[in-house]
């Protein structure tokens, strides 16, 4: 229903799906439904974009690769993070398909995204695939996830509402709740006709934060 405006003059014309891996809700697309996105996508003339924040996330979950769940799957240009897994910032633009890349440069200026000294940004990558570090990173990431998932699903008055598949968890918390540890931790509403709120695990969460977190959460629920 939102493939429209084809051919129409007075309409932007579409030519591009882009997706998020890991998403926005900290579900994980296996290989097949990306391949499914992917073939859609070109059968009808676009192009296929991963948005790759937290692609590493992914692919731990998946125990796959990344050249399996991207180009073996069909993707044709990914956003590779590495910001949200450990890096100071950066991201890395990857043309999967060849053809698309020789006037990024040019569009990368026009849209003001030339950082000077580049190669500082990018030699982070040097260490992060270095000896699985980015690894290490999402796994940890998601480990702590799971950990939070498991302490918070059992108080009363709290509801974890979808899969955690990455580092992402999503509860229904009272409002009052929510707002008193905002004070405290840093997370944020996802949805505030349902009080749904997203708490974020991340490569330097320690399971201490969790627990502190957790009986915060508890005390304030007790009141």
């Amino acid at each position: 229903r939102h493939m429209h405006g084809f051919d129409f003059e007075h309409h932007s014309q579409p030519k591009v799906i882009s997706i998020s891996q890991a998403t926005e809700m900290g579900t994980v697309y296996t290989p097949d439904e990306v391949k499914t996105l992917a073939d859609y996508a070109h059968k009808n003339g676009m192009l296929l974009h991963m948005d790759g924040a937290r692609i590493a996330n992914a692919a731990v979950t998946l125990g796959m690769s990344f050249r399996a769940i991207t180009t073996d799957a069909g993707v044709d240009i990914l956003s590779f993070g590495g910001t949200k897994n450990g890096m100071m910032y950066g991201e890395a633009v990857c043309f999967l398909k060849p053809g698309l890349s020789p006037d990024f440069k040019y569009i990368r200026k026009q849209g003001m995204q030339l950082s000077s000294k580049m190669r500082y940004i990018s030699a982070q990558y040097i260490a992060y695939f270095r000896d699985d570090l980015w690894k290490g990173n999402a796994s940890h990431a998601n480990a702590m996830a799971q950990i939070l998932a498991q302490k918070i699903n059992g108080i009363p008055g709290i509801r974890i509402t979808r899969q955690v598949q990455s580092n992402g968890v999503f509860a229904v918390i009272p409002h009052d709740v929510a707002e008193t540890l905002m004070k405290s931790y840093f997370f944020y509403s996802w949805d505030e006709l349902t009080s749904e709120y997203r708490l974020m695990t991340s490569w330097d969460t320690m399971a201490e934060d969790i627990e502190d977190f957790v009986r915060k959460l508890k005390e304030l629920m007790q009141q």
